[in-house]
Formats: structure tokens, C-alpha cells, sequence
């Protein structure tokens, strides 16, 4: 006998979902083990990683902190890193808000064509015009600033936020805009106090999305930063390098601090992000 229509339609959903989950899990374990090692690797020596990569540490020692702490000058890396990613992230938000909230409920001639110009920028990575940039970074005296480094990476960064915050800023209703101009609200405070408050799940995405790969970038440091004092911290590590042997032991340590930031403001901003990332998903 052929089992209920209805059963079988109900298994076939809890065996989809049971691979779903088995899936996610092990899309998990694929990016959560490697930082796992990566930190339990940081207690160890040197050769005791080779000795025994995947074992725990004999003793548990801040031995190689303090040591990647004062061998790197990681202090200086860390500010570097810092200042240089935060006013990126802060001439980002403030720039893309402002062109998406103009595109989006500001219609006028040539408004698509605009945005499609901006939508270009996702399609072109930037490192193809690493000469030009460097010339044009030349020319303004710009090299061996942090200036080069924040212009690069909030204007590489800029297309995918305008794409981002102007799908959410079209999805919110005019009534609430019209509304607050009868109050007597001027358009800046209509973004600043109606808008900003509805698109706070578009904010936390572009953050999320343009952060990690401005912390974690090596390439334009290489080509734009020389002196020592002004490196960022994926540069500054290769100090760890030698050219016949390396300080695994320091490296992992001055890599999980490095991670660490990253990984804390992920976990802070994770709620507003999901929630921009299933919006529309839920018919209300």
C-alpha cells in the first residue's frame, strides 16, 4: 500500500531540512575549525606546532602575546589598522547613505543612468587599475599616507553600498517622508530621523561586507605604504617571515589578534545583519 499523500509530502520536507542542516553544519565546521587551530596554535612553540598540529599545547602560556605584542611593534599595526579602517568605513556610510537616499527617492533625468554607472564598480575589480590609482596617488602626495589607503578603500567600496542601501530605501513607503515634511522636517532631518532608524539592517550589512576585507587587506598597504610606522597590520605581520625560517608561534598569536576585532563586531552587529539579509524574505 502507497503510504498517505500527506506523510509522504512530510517527510520529503523533514529530510530536506535534516540536509540543510547537515549541510550548514558542515559549512560550519569548514570556517569555525581553521580559526580553532589557528588560536590553540597560538599557545604553542614553534616546534611544538609541527610536533603536533592538532593536539593541545603541553603548557598553556600569553608567552607569544606578549611577545608578537613587542617583537611587531603590534601596537602601532593595530592603531594603524584601526584608524585607517574606521575613517574608510565612516567616509563609506556617510557618501553611499547619501548618493543611495538621493537615487532612490529622488527620481530625475538620467537617475538609472547614474546608478548603473555606480553599479559598474561591482563588476570591475579595483586592483585592475593599481596603476593608474598609483599614479594619481603620486600626483596628489598622497603615498606613505593613510589617506591613499582610506580614499581607495571607501571609493572601492562605494558601488555595493549605493546597490545595497537603495533597494532598502525604495522598499520604505513615501507616506512616511510626506508625512514628516508636513511636520516641518527638512530633508536632512527626514534621513537623519526617519530613514537611517528603518535602513539600520542595510547599514550593518555594508559595514560587515566592506570591513573584513579592508582589515584584512594586504595588497594596497604593499603598494602605497612603506615607512614602518605607517604600516596596517596584514603588513606589518610578514615581519614573522624570515627568509629561512619563520615564527610560526608569533605569527598565529599576532593572527588572532588580528582576527579578533573582526570576529567581536560580527557577533555585536550579527542580529541587524541577518535581519537585512531575510528582509522581504517573510510575507507580512
Amino acid at each position: 500500500m502507497r503510504p498517505p499523500a500527506g506523510r509522504a509530502a512530510g517527510g520529503g520536507a523533514w529530510g530536506t531540512a535534516l540536509a540543510a542542516q547537515a549541510l550548514l553544519i558542515a559549512n560550519s565546521l569548514l570556517v569555525l575549525l581553521p580559526m580553532f587551530f589557528m588560536v590553540l596554535s597560538s599557545f604553542k612553540t614553534t616546534r611544538e606546532i609541527f610536533q603536533r598540529p592538532f593536539g593541545f599545547p603541553a603548557r598553556w602560556t600569553w608567552q607569544n602575546y606578549t611577545g608578537v605584542w613587542e617583537a611587531a611593534h603590534f601596537g602601532i599595526y593595530f592603531r594603524n589598522s584601526l584608524t585607517v579602517t574606521v575613517a574608510a568605513m565612516a567616509l563609506l556610510l556617510v557618501t553611499g547613505t547619501l548618493a543611495a537616499y538621493a537615487l532612490a527617492r529622488y527620481p530625475f533625468r538620467g537617475n538609472d543612468l547614474i546608478y548603473l554607472y555606480f553599479l559598474t564598480g561591482i563588476m570591475v575589480p579595483i586592483r585592475l587599475a593599481i596603476i593608474p590609482l598609483f599614479i594619481l596617488m603620486r600626483d596628489l602626495h598622497l603615498l606613505d599616507t593613510h589617506w591613499s589607503l582610506i580614499l581607495v578603500y571607501a571609493a572601492s567600496g562605494l558601488p555595493s553600498a549605493i546597490f545595497i542601501l537603495a533597494g532598502f530605501f525604495r522598499a520604505v513607503p513615501r507616506e512616511l517622508d510626506n508625512a514628516a515634511r508636513i511636520d516641518g522636517a527638512g530633508e536632512l532631518g527626514i534621513l537623519v530621523r526617519v530613514m537611517l532608524p528603518l535602513v539600520r539592517p542595510a547599514l550593518a550589512i555594508v559595514t560587515i561586507y566592506n570591513i573584513i576585507p579592508i582589515w584584512n587587506d594586504f595588497f594596497f598597504p604593499l603598494v602605497f605604504i612603506h615607512q614602518d610606522r605607517l604600516k596596517t597590520l596584514p603588513l606589518g605581520l610578514t615581519v614573522f617571515f624570515g627568509e629561512f625560517a619563520t615564527n610560526w608561534a608569533l605569527l598565529f598569536a599576532g593572527l588572532t589578534l588580528a582576527a579578533a576585532p573582526v570576529v567581536a563586531l560580527y557577533v555585536v552587529m550579527s542580529q541587524q545583519f541577518i535581519k537585512g539579509l531575510t528582509a522581504g524574505a517573510v510575507k507580512g
